[in-house]
């Protein structure tokens, strides 16, 4: 899977880890909750940005996936991502080189409408391009987590607010 670290802050963060000591079942809940939500927005978002390319919404648009979260030690973790080893490239963009022209047959007549017979001149056209200006990158990945990064912290502070409330009831 392409991956790509990002790390949420919040003010509290302290006063969560002390609540955690204190009620692991009720903190682990709310940011499974949180991270859950998170993730999901973030491959809603991710698949709207990614280009569509021969594979249609069904290729890297349809690879693209928020994976359960999971616990660790003291640290609720979120994923979202593909296992498409094209989807960096994408993400990224390249350096000149020249690519197989192969795959480019199919983009050419998929994506650009390009007659089948032309297609193969068409894709060495792209190819020789590629080779002189590389690709440019799309950054879907890092542009919908910094399109969401502030919705994103409100859904853990909510959870931070959740998990005090849940505690003052428990009291």
């Amino acid at each position: 899977m392409s991956a790509f670290d990002i790390s949420i802050e919040l003010d509290g963060v302290n006063e969560i880890i002390d609540v955690w000591k204190q009620s692991p079942k009720i903190t682990t809940e709310e940011l499974l909750r949180a991270t859950t939500e998170g993730t999901l927005l973030l491959e809603r978002e991710v698949k709207d940005l990614t280009p569509v390319g021969v594979g249609g919404a069904g290729g890297l648009r349809g690879s693209i996936a928020a994976q359960e979260p999971v616990v660790l030690g003291d640290q609720v973790l979120g994923a979202v991502g593909t296992s498409l080893n094209y989807a960096l490239p994408v993400e990224l963009g390249t350096k000149p080189h020249f690519p197989p022209v192969e795959p480019l047959i199919d983009w050419a007549h998929a994506v650009l409408g390009v007659p089948e017979s032309e297609a193969p001149g068409v894709a060495f056209l792209i190819a020789r391009k590629i080779s002189k200006k590389g690709t440019k990158g799309a950054f879907m990945f890092s542009r919908a987590f910094n399109d969401k990064r502030a919705v994103i912290e409100r859904m853990y502070e909510r959870a931070r607010d959740r998990i005090v409330a849940r505690l003052a009831d428990a009291n």
